[in-house]
């Protein structure tokens, strides 16, 4: 779930876009560094994009009265990292308030924090812990994306526990009763999300296996941590 425009106090709304800033930056140096390295990856990334912004720009009714939406970001952080999905998750965020009136610009920043920072890292974190324990490609990359669609939704639920409180429980009362009222509709989402981000990488590693060996996207292993200690060395 996207924020709304002006749904959060001023200051949270600033905090949010403050912490979530640095990320960003960081992330529109990689990706000018990957354009700039790898202009063949123009492509890719473009698709990454678009897989985000058709996903979560869905609004899916839920029985609690409120809406949910895949996130779409564990496919472009699984190929290209969390940093330039950073990037990739800003500008869909940014398309969607101001062309859909899905989210805001006012909560831009929360948004960012949870889907585009949050979620990515999440989810490729997992990914490749998976891998480095050579668990197969597909089930880590389901795994991924779920966790990175079902994170945000985490994130999202402390967000609004911060900005309003149960008046009895305090946030932690209010954190449970989002966090409650999401995850009815989150969880087979977050299912749906997997699957379909195993369907997309099954068709990208037929027609750009290529790609996807320079990406590293099929290191795993014993592999995956002699290439990084290689690396390393050539750094020195």
């Amino acid at each position: 779930m996207h924020i709304a425009e002006g749904f959060l106090p001023p200051a949270h709304a600033i905090a949010w876009g403050v912490a979530s800033a640095p990320f960003v930056v960081h992330g529109v140096r990689s990706l000018t560094r990957e354009v700039r390295d790898n202009p063949e990856s123009t492509l890719l990334l473009g698709a990454s994009g678009a897989f985000t912004f058709v996903l979560s720009a869905l609004k899916i009714p839920s029985v609690t009265g409120s809406c949910s939406h895949p996130t779409g970001t564990g496919l472009g952080a699984i190929l290209f990292r969390p940093p330039i999905m950073a990037v990739l998750g800003t500008i869909t965020l940014l398309f969607q308030a101001l062309l859909l009136a899905h989210g805001g610009l006012t909560t831009l920043g929360a948004n960012v924090f949870s889907m585009a920072i949050v979620g990515p890292w999440a989810g490729y974190a997992v990914f490749r812990l998976l891998r480095r324990y050579d668990v197969p490609l597909m089930v880590a990359v389901f795994s991924g994306a779920f966790v990175a669609d079902l994170s945000t939704y985490c994130v999202t639920s402390v967000q609004l526990a911060l900005a309003f409180p149960d008046p009895s429980s305090g946030v932690l009362g209010a954190l449970g009763k989002f966090g409650s009222i999401f995850a009815v509709t989150q969880i087979p989402l977050a299912v749906s999300e997997g699957l379909l981000t195993v369907l997309v990488m099954r068709l990208l590693v037929q027609s750009s296996k290529g790609d996807l060996t320079r990406l590293g996207v099929f290191l795993a292993g014993r592999r995956a941590r002699t290439e990084k200690a290689e690396t390393e060395a050539v750094a020195r």
